[in-house]
């Protein structure tokens, strides 16, 4: 009988680490997105969403993370690395990975909202670019996915009991 442990990939691996980092940024009362870069093996860096806390619309996770992994690497570039990352990328974030010339971006749950991983556009897909990064969609989508609403559902009853504390003066 097979252990249960050898069922695991290693990107599922990965992807525990970025879910991680995304619980980071949920007890900062940031949105819960999680990135981790990986190289060889052996994971390089890590982000978080910060965009609230930092004041800095450009502080996604994948932004953070390839910030870290490009100092660390001492290259702007990042070829032969992955990201990981918790929900599909925005168009920003999409941009700044195919500048970064990573090889591989694998991400959890979609965003039918703003992602750019096939969800509203695929840049990816793009022939006309002079880099093509590979791209994998939907792992661990389920549990990248409920950390999202779990956050969200928190907020809203948070302020569902602000409000009603307003109106209900002492």
């Amino acid at each position: 009988m097979a252990d249960a442990c050898q069922d695991v990939t290693q990107d599922e691996i990965w992807m525990r680490q970025a879910l991680d980092q995304a619980h980071n940024a949920w007890a900062l009362g940031e949105v819960p997105v999680g990135a981790v870069i990986v190289k060889d093996g052996q994971v390089i860096a890590t982000g978080f969403n910060q965009p609230i806390g930092t004041h800095d619309p450009t502080a996604h996770a994948e932004i953070m993370a390839l910030r870290a992994a490009a100092t660390i690497l001492g290259n702007y570039r990042l070829p032969g690395c992955e990201l990981y990352v918790t929900l599909e990328p925005c168009v920003m974030c999409s941009g700044a990975m195919l500048h970064a010339r990573l090889a591989r971006v694998v991400f959890g749950a979609s965003d039918p909202k703003t992602g750019a991983c096939g969800s509203i556009v695929n840049l990816f897909e793009q022939n006309q670019l002079n880099h093509h990064t590979q791209l994998t969609g939907g792992l661990m989508a389920q549990e990248c996915g409920a950390l999202l609403k779990d956050f969200f559902a928190e907020r809203r009853k948070a302020a569902q009991a602000a409000k009603l504390d307003d109106s209900n003066p002492v």
